[in-house]
């Protein structure tokens, strides 16, 4: 049985979030910001009558602790769009998963900064949750259903992308539903030959 050597200093490394504006991405003067709706099924169960019903989304506090929100951070020079929103995800609500194709951009005004931002969000299918993290002892991360979500996140771009991943999620499911219902109905029509 082979054991890999894990030297301490790469634990730290992995553990440290980023810091600094210096690599940070502008446009027209506006910071580029990135994220990630985590979500996952109930029981694993993508096949529910309601996307809906079944979905959960993981929701991180601020840091300031007022309100909730999806993980998101400033893009950076040395990384791709989706390095960068899985890289956010990580390091605010400590999950690792699956980028799907970006839910759309935004603008929005910064309430720290006062400056106009662009947002770009993305769905994360999660596939490991962590239980150590970079900002695991600055935020907290609640599992939540998409109802919950749109109460509760402080955003209203956030809320917009929501919507956008439910409506995906929805029709990829009504498409595999027709593609069974032809794919039975193909092979009904072959027994009956």
């Amino acid at each position: 049985m082979a054991t890999a050597l894990v030297s301490q200093e790469n634990v730290v490394a992995s553990l440290v979030s980023r810091t600094g504006r210096h690599l940070q991405r502008y446009d027209k003067g506006r910071r580029q910001v990135v994220g990630c709706i985590p979500y996952r099924y109930k029981n694993g169960n993508s096949n529910a009558s309601e996307v809906e019903d079944e979905l959960e989304v993981l929701v991180i506090s601020s840091q300031k602790g007022k309100g909730k929100l999806f993980p998101k951070g400033g893009w950076e020079l040395d990384e791709t769009i989706t390095q960068a929103a899985s890289r956010e995800t990580y390091e605010e609500a400590g999950v690792k998963g699956i980028v799907e194709p970006q839910l759309g951009n935004w603008t929005f005004q910064s309430r720290a900064h006062g400056t106009d931002y662009d947002g770009y969000l993305f769905p994360l299918r999660v596939t490991e949750v962590l239980d150590f993290w970079p900002e695991k002892n600055n935020r907290q991360r609640i599992w939540m259903s998409v109802d919950e979500a749109r109460e509760c996140c402080q955003r209203g771009w956030m809320k917009e992308a929501l919507d956008v991943l439910v409506d995906r999620l929805a029709g990829r499911q009504q498409l595999g539903e027709e593609e069974m219902g032809s794919c039975s109905a193909s092979h009904q029509a072959k027994s009956n030959l």
